[in-house]
Parts: structure tokens; C-alpha cells; sequence
């Protein structure tokens, strides 16, 4: 009797935390939580690799990912050797004072992933070196792959416009096949990532991303990115978020309203 109590207690737990098969991300509930902005929405079921791409002009948009690199410039750190641990001593600060009050000061890898310091990437990025990072870049097949503008910048808008460029869709289809482990990191590399990518857990679920954000000459912003994925209930979903005009943490309440608003978050 106690093992038929303990099984049916496990069918009803089980059910109520599955997704139902008619489970599907709401559009009304995208767009009014993305409130007449400009930009794009991209989510994808890792499971099933449904793709809800609700301003689809905009997600085919090429846009320089700006800080959203560090994800992939973290892992391709990992799998040289460079890096190894998120509490190991990463950046050392050249006495530079920046902007950012943040980024002056020593670094660990977790905490210049969570100040998006982009000196101590910028330092990353030197170590892996151009030869290395073309091979990578080629590997995970990155937006339009053009590393040009230098080792150390090609990540961040140019002025003629010659960096690296992605469109959101490709972003959230990147994440998705890391997800699905389709890309070529160990699973060390992923473990890492994820544990510096975490941005929130609740009762419903675990909330990874990266923030990017673009300035003019002026100081004003025109780009703002937010991309990670959610684990919820036993499935992932995959995002990118890209929003002109804004800053990346304006794309991340974003996301994160929807993502609460779905009962996934």
C-alpha cells in the first residue's frame, strides 16, 4: 500500500510540473510586454525546436553583439586552456580609471562576467589570439565570422561598421544548439558558463543571460541585447532579445517580464 502511495504521489507531482502539449510562448503577451519598442524577440524550444520569432524583419537584422560575446569568448577561453574556474583570479586592473566604477578594481572570471568588464575580455580575447579565434569562430559559425576589425574589438560597433554582426535569430539558434550540446564544448566548458551566465532561480525556474549594450559618440544608447535561456519544468527555452535605443538591461526586464508572464520564470 505504502509503494502504490509513493507511485501515485509521483504520477500527480509529475503531471503538474510537465509542460501540457499544447504549451506555446503567448504573443499577446510579447507584445505587450515589449510595449511598442523597436527591435526583435527570438524564443526556442529546445526540446521540440520550435522557433517563435515575433518581429521577424527585425530578427533578421544583422547587429554587432556587442557584450553578448563574452559568452562565446568565455567558452573558447575554457577550451584553449586560459581559463579554468569562475572564482580564479582573471582580471588584473591597470590602475586605468574607467567610466564603469566596477571594472576598476581585480577581477575574478565571475565577477568581470557579471560587470561585463570589457577590458579584462578585451585581455581574453588577446590571449587566444586571431588564429584561434578564426578557428572557433568558424567552428560555432558565428554571424558573418568577420574578426577584421582586430582581436579586440570586433565584437564592438566600429565606426565604418567592419565588426562581427549577427542577427538575433542566429543568436537564440546559437544558444539553442549549445543547449542541445550540438556545438563542440566539453562539458566542463557548459557547466562554467552556466554557472556565470545565472541571473535568477525561482520556484519556476532558472534564468541565464548576458546583457549587451551599444552607445553613439554621445553617450546615448542604440543598441541593447539580452540572450540567454530558461530551464523550466524539465524544458529550455532559448532567447534573444534586441531592442534600438535602449540599454541591455532594458532588454533583460523585458525578457525577464515575459518569461514570468508564461508561468516559466
Amino acid at each position: 500500500m505504502k509503494l502504490l502511495t509513493q507511485i501515485f504521489f509521483f504520477l500527480i507531482t509529475s503531471s503538474a510540473i510537465a509542460f501540457p502539449a499544447s504549451f506555446s510562448i503567448s504573443e499577446d503577451i510579447v507584445k505587450k510586454s515589449f510595449a511598442g519598442n523597436n527591435g526583435a524577440i527570438v524564443i526556442i524550444d529546445c526540446t521540440s525546436e520550435k522557433v517563435y520569432d515575433f518581429f521577424p524583419a527585425a530578427s533578421s537584422e544583422m547587429l554587432a553583439p556587442c557584450s553578448t560575446f563574452k559568452i562565446w569568448n568565455t567558452l573558447i577561453g575554457l577550451e584553449c586552456g586560459l581559463i579554468s574556474k569562475p572564482e580564479e583570479k582573471f582580471y588584473f586592473w591597470d590602475g586605468k580609471k574607467r567610466s564603469i566604477e566596477d571594472w576598476n578594481q581585480n577581477l575574478t572570471l565571475k565577477e568581470a562576467f557579471k560587470v561585463s568588464c570589457v577590458p579584462a575580455f578585451k585581455d581574453l580575447a588577446k590571449k587566444i589570439g586571431l588564429e584561434n579565434m578564426k578557428i572557433w569562430i568558424d567552428k560555432i559559425s558565428f554571424g558573418n565570422k568577420n574578426i577584421s576589425a582586430g582581436i579586440d574589438c570586433f565584437w564592438l560597433p566600429q565606426e565604418d561598421g567592419n565588426e562581427i554582426k549577427i542577427t538575433p535569430l542566429e543568436q537564440a539558434k546559437l544558444l539553442a544548439k549549445f543547449i542541445n550540446k550540438q556545438l563542440p564544448f566539453s562539458e566542463k566548458s557548459e557547466k562554467i558558463l552556466k554557472e556565470l551566465m545565472k541571473e535568477k532561480e525561482t520556484i519556476h525556474g532558472i534564468f541565464y543571460g548576458k546583457t549587451g549594450s551599444a552607445a553613439d559618440s554621445s553617450g546615448n544608447y542604440t543598441l541593447g541585447w539580452f540572450i540567454g535561456f530558461v530551464e523550466s519544468q524539465g524544458e529550455t527555452f532559448a532567447f534573444a532579445c534586441a531592442i534600438k535605443g535602449k540599454m541591455g538591461k532594458d532588454a533583460r526586464a523585458i525578457m525577464e517580464a515575459i518569461l514570468s508572464k508564461q508561468g516559466l520564470l
